[in-house]
C-alpha cells in the first residue's frame, strides 16, 4: 500500500497548528513559537491548501477551528509525540545522547590517560555509563566509522576529513631495551648502528607500528623483526625477556617493567605523535561528546 502525505504538510506546520488551537490567537502562538503572525497564518493556510479542506472559519481578523481542524489536531498530536518518541529511540540506537558513551583507546593510553578522563567524565556526568573498547588506531578509526564507539583516543588519523581531532599531548618514540644490555649506557640511539639486532613490534594498524616502520626507513635498514604482538605490555615483555629491542612511546615509561628502560634516539630519527579525542563531524553536537571535550580540554595540562 502506497502511502502519500501532500509536501504542504510539515511537522513543524503541525506544531503551529497545535499551538494556534491552544492559544486561540495568531499574536500568542506567533510569541510562543517565537515567529511572526504572518508565518503561523501562512503555515495554517498551506495546511489547508495540503489537506483540501477549510480547517477554519473567518470572522473579521480572527480565526474559528472547524470541526476539522480539531480533528486534525487529535491526529497531530499523536504524530508528533511518536515521531519525538522515534527521534529519541533513533539517537539512542546511534549513541547520541543517551545513558552511555563509547570510547575506544590505544592500550598505551590506559594507564593513565583513559583513568583520568574516565573520573572526570564521572564527576561531570555521574548518571552516564562509559564503555572502553581498546584497539590499534586502524581498528578504532573503522569503529568510529560504524557507529560503534563515539569518541576514540588515539593518534590523529591521516587523511581521514570525516574526523574531528581534540589534540591531548605530544609523545616521542624512544628505543627500549633490557636494563644492562650494550646500549644502556648510551645517552642517544644512533639507530643506524643496531642493523645486527634482533627486534620486536606491534602489529600493523597500530601507530606506534607506524613510527616503528619511519624511524628504520631513517635509519636505512629493514629491522630483524622476530616477533610481533597486538599489545603493547606484552610488547614490553618480550624486550624484559629478552627477545628483541623495540621502540615505544614514552607514555609507557611508568608501567614497564623494572628492568626495561628507555632511551632516546639522535634527534635524526625523532618520529613524535600527537595523542587526540577523535570523532565523527557529525557528531560533534552530541552532548555526551560535548561532556568529554570539556573534561579534556580541562585536563589537557595533567596528561601532558
Amino acid at each position: 500500500m502506497h502511502l502519500h502525505v501532500d509536501e504542504e504538510i510539515t511537522f513543524r506546520r503541525l506544531e503551529i497548528l497545535l499551538v494556534f488551537m491552544e492559544t486561540g490567537n495568531l499574536t500568542r502562538a506567533a510569541e510562543k513559537l517565537e515567529t511572526s503572525a504572518v508565518s503561523v497564518h501562512r503555515a495554517l493556510h498551506a495546511l489547508e491548501s495540503g489537506l483540501r479542506c477549510t480547517l477554519f472559519r473567518h470572522e473579521g481578523r480572527t480565526l474559528h477551528p472547524t470541526d476539522a481542524a480539531q480533528a486534525l489536531a487529535e491526529v497531530a498530536r499523536d504524530v508528533l509525540r511518536t515521531m519525538s518518541e522515534g527521534i529519541r529511540a533513533t539517537r539512542e540506537v546511534a549513541g547520541y545522547s543517551s545513558d552511555r558513551i563509547r570510547i575506544g583507546s590505544l592500550y598505551s593510553l590506559t594507564s593513565r590517560t583513559v583513568p583520568q578522563l574516565i573520573m572526570g567524565m564521572k564527576l561531570r556526568k555521574p548518571e552516564l555509563h562509559t564503555e572502553l573498547v581498546l584497539g590499534s588506531n586502524a581498528h578504532l578509526l573503522q569503529k568510529l566509522r560504524d557507529g560503534a564507539i563515539e569518541a576514540a583516543l588515539m593518534a590523529i588519523p591521516e587523511d581521514a576529513s570525516d574526523v574531528e581531532s581534540e589534540p591531548l599531548f605530544e609523545d616521542d618514540i624512544q628505543f627500549a631495551a633490557p636494563v644492562g644490555s650494550a646500549y644502556s649506557s648510551e645517552k642517544e640511539i644512533d639507530l643506524s648502528k643496531c642493523a645486527g639486532e634482533r627486534f620486536v613490534s606491534l602489529s600493523e594498524g597500530f601507530v606506534t607500528y607506524s613510527g616503528f616502520v619511519d624511524t628504520f626507513r631513517i635509519a636505512g635498514f629493514t629491522p630483524d623483526v622476530v616477533m610481533k604482538t597486538d599489545d603493547i605490555f606484552s610488547l614490553m615483555n618480550l624486550v624484559s625477556g629478552g627477545v628483541g629491542y623495540t621502540l615505544l612511546p614514552g607514555r609507557v615509561r611508568g608501567v614497564m617493567p623494572q628492568n626495561v628502560q628507555l632511551i632516546p634516539l639522535q634527534p635524526r630519527y625523532l618520529m613524535r605523535q600527537t595523542i587526540a579525542l577523535n570523532f565523527l563531524r557529525t557528531r560533534e553536537r552530541d552532548p555526551n561528546l560535548l561532556s568529554l571535550l570539556a573534561v579534556c580540554r580541562s585536563t589537557k595540562a595533567e596528561l601532558s
